[in-house]
C-alpha cells in the first residue's frame, strides 16, 4: 500500500478547506442575498413556498368546490383498489406469479417487472372499455354537455358489462343471497357492490384454473429428473439443479410468454 508524502498531504489538505470556504461562501450568499422587488433574487435560484389554510367559505360555490377537491383526493386515493379490483389486473399478475413459481427461478423475473408487465397488459385488455368511458362520459362532462351524475352512470356501464362478461352466475347468487336481495331480473338490478365481489372471485378462480394447467408440464419435468436422479443412484445430487435447467429451457422453445400472453389476452375476447 502506497504512503502519500507529507509535503503533498498539507497541500491536499489545504486544498480541501479552500474548497470547503469557497463553497460555504457561495452558499451563504444565496441565502443572504437581498431580494429584488419581484421577491427574487437576481440570479439565485427561486424557493417555492407552498401553504395551506382553512377559511370560511363565503358562499355555496366556495362549498361546492371543496367538496369536489374532497372527492377528487378520494378517488386518487382509491384508484389503485380500483384498478386491481374492477379490471383484468388480479388475473394477469396472478398467473405471471404462478409461472415463476412454477419455473422455480426464484426472485426471477423480479417482482416489479412481473407487476409492470400485468400493468401494461391490463391497459392493453381495458383499452376498449376506458374508450367508451372516455367518448360517454370524460368528453361530455368536460363539455358541460352532461351533469356529474349522469357522467358517473355512464362510465359505469362499461365498467359493469365488462365485469358481467367475466363473473360466473353461481357468484352473483352467493352474494345476491349474502345481501339478502330480491332475485334480480336484469343486470340493473344487481348494485356494483354485489358485482365486484362476485367479479373477484372469479377472477381468482380463473386465474387458479391457468395457474394449475402452467404448473402440469414443469411438474413432469421434476419428477422425470427426481427419477432418473435416483436410478442413477446420485441422491446427493439436487433434483433441482437439472430439472431448472431443462424447464427453462422447455419455456423458451414453446415461446411460453408468447403463449401465456395470448391466452391471457384472448381470455377476455
Amino acid at each position: 500500500m502506497t504512503r502519500i508524502p507529507p509535503k503533498l498531504r498539507k497541500q491536499l489538505t489545504r486544498i480541501g478547506v479552500m474548497v470547503f470556504i469557497l463553497m460555504f461562501t457561495v452558499l451563504s450568499g444565496y441565502v443572504s442575498a437581498a431580494p429584488g422587488a419581484d421577491g427574487i433574487v437576481p440570479g439565485n435560484i427561486p424557493i417555492p413556498k407552498i401553504s395551506f389554510g382553512v377559511e370560511a367559505a363565503k358562499g355555496p360555490q366556495d362549498v361546492s368546490v371543496s367538496l369536489q377537491i374532497l372527492l377528487l383526493l378520494t378517488v386518487l386515493s382509491l384508484a389503485p383498489a380500483l384498478l386491481i379490483m374492477v379490471t383484468s389486473f388480479t388475473r394477469i399478475v396472478i398467473v405471471l406469479a404462478f409461472i415463476r413459481s412454477a419455473l422455480g427461478t426464484q426472485q426471477i423475473p423480479p417482482t416489479q417487472v412481473l407487476i409492470g408487465l400485468a400493468l401494461f397488459l391490463t391497459l392493453f385488455v381495458m383499452a376498449p372499455v376506458f374508450g367508451q368511458i372516455n367518448n360517454k362520459a370524460i368528453k361530455p362532462y368536460t363539455a358541460h354537455q352532461i351533469s356529474l351524475n349522469q357522467a358517473y352512470d355512464n362510465a359505469s356501464q362499461p365498467i359493469r358489462q365488462f365485469m358481467f362478461k367475466q363473473t360466473r352466475e353461481k357468484d352473483l347468487a352467493l352474494f345476491v343471497y349474502l345481501a339478502k336481495m330480491k332475485q334480480p331480473r336484469t343486470q340493473a338490478d344487481i348494485p356494483t357492490y354485489v358485482l365486484i365481489p362476485s367479479f373477484i372471485i372469479s377472477e381468482l378462480r380463473a386465474a387458479f384454473i391457468i395457474g394449475f394447467l402452467i404448473f402440469i408440464p414443469f411438474l413432469i419435468i421434476d419428477m422425470v429428473v427426481a427419477s432418473v436422479l435416483m436410478s442413477m443412484g446420485m441422491l446427493m445430487v439436487p433434483p433441482v439443479m437439472i430439472s431448472l435447467p431443462l424447464k427453462i429451457l422447455l419455456f423458451v422453445l414453446v415461446d411460453g410468454w408468447h403463449l401465456i400472453t395470448r391466452a391471457l389476452v384472448m381470455g377476455y375476447h
